[in-house]
């Protein structure tokens, strides 16, 4: 298993930890992968909720909650820790800011094409700026527009397929389409990125995302072309998880019919597991009659059937009775709570593998050869 190298830095091992709103990764579940050499990730989306006894109102806690869980996190770890930004945020410009001035080792920036992300750039900056994608088009778009705009490029490239737990980058008939899986896109990404890394001579890793559950899915999407891979669902039963105890058993007692996808309010197709609050949802039981937060830029509340701020910081804090998880495909798979070392040390000893079965493969191919010669 080869480390994973982002600008000037490099994990010891190319795993990121996917970032999960609301607060189900914040500076515990990140430094604890960050410690195990990957990238451990904070979740922006949320924060104001979490941290709304710290400021007069809920944008200005957002930036509270921001710097708070950078500070917690550099503090148990020495590791790189980065910060998922959704653009489907109201105040997307102002958590940007506050992960660079608070320099955040990366911004990982999807929900839609974060387009103008390197603008909030700064003199001395140090953040790496990593999109996330769905497609080698959106790949292309954004390389081409931060050179032409800004004369940069992104320092590594998250592909998500349609396998990922929460908002997916894909049309509700094209999630189940082999023609849009990650194992198509992937080796498409590769080679529409190869393009900008040869003409402009700086390396664009690319990594996959979505579904990714095993040392053995791992080989596989580096074996078509990715340096790492972004887990997200896996990290959820696990000790360090920042999510209530509840929320982790819910992945637990899933079954793989509980997993499925819903429309969110963000507009975007979602997946996540069947509960209660999802019941109640589809018989049009839980309409907000306000908005008092605000966050997304996509939510008319007039017209919404939840407030899926509300809805995941329930979730969050074990309230499932007035909340659901996001989940990903995979995600009942989890038979109990690990530590996060116990998972990674799986990952790796699966990878390991992996690697050794292929090897074992192409001997008994090549004796097979040589005894027909």
């Amino acid at each position: 298993m080869n480390n994973l190298k982002i600008g000037n830095l490099t994990a010891r091992i190319p795993i990121i930890q996917g970032g999960m709103g609301v607060g189900i990764s914040l500076s515990g579940l990140a430094s604890a992968v960050a410690n195990e050499g990957g990238v451990g990730v904070i979740s922006c989306a949320g924060l104001g909720l979490i941290y709304r006894n710290t400021a007069k109102d809920y944008m200005e806690a957002c930036i509270c909650g921001l710097k708070e869980e950078i500070r917690k996190a550099k503090e148990k770890t020495s590791g790189i820790i980065g910060v998922n930004i959704m653009m489907a945020l109201t105040n997307f410009s102002e958590m940007a800011k506050t992960a660079i001035a608070e320099k955040a080792d990366i911004i990982f920036a999807g929900a839609g094409l974060p387009l103008d992300l390197p603008k909030y750039r700064i003199e001395g900056c140090t953040t790496k700026l990593v999109p996330i994608v769905s497609s080698a088009r959106a790949a292309k778009i954004i390389c081409e527009k931060w050179k032409t705009l800004y004369d940069y490029l992104p320092d590594l490239v998250v592909v998500e397929g349609p396998k990922a737990g929460g908002h997916l980058g894909f049309k509700t008939n094209q999630i189940a389409d082999p023609d849009f899986s990650l194992e198509k896109i992937i080796p498409e990404v590769v080679k529409e990125v190869a393009v900008f890394e040869e003409k402009y001579n700086q390396e664009i890793p690319v990594v996959a995302a979505g579904g990714i559950y095993s040392g053995e899915d791992m080989y596989k999407f580096i074996q078509l072309g990715a340096k790492g891979v972004q887990i997200a669902s896996r990290f959820v039963t696990t000790h360090e998880c920042d999510a209530d105890d509840k929320f982790k058993q819910s992945y637990i007692d899933a079954k793989i019919d509980d997993v499925e996808i819903i429309q969110s309010p963000v507009g975007m197709p979602g997946r996540a597991l069947k509960n209660a609050f999802l019941d109640k949802v589809k018989l049009g039981l839980t309409r907000p009659k306000t908005c008092p937060y605000n966050c997304l830029r996509t939510c008319d509340y007039k017209k919404v059937p939840y407030c899926i701020i509300l809805a995941l910081y329930n979730a969050y804090r074990g309230n499932l009775d007035n909340g659901y998880a996001f989940a990903g495909s995979n995600a009942y798979l989890a038979p109990r709570i690990f530590s996060v070392k116990e998972v990674i040390d799986d990952l790796k000893i699966h990878f390991e593998k992996a690697h050794k079965n292929t090897l074992e493969k192409i001997k008994k191919q090549l004796a097979v050869g040589k005894s027909a010669l």
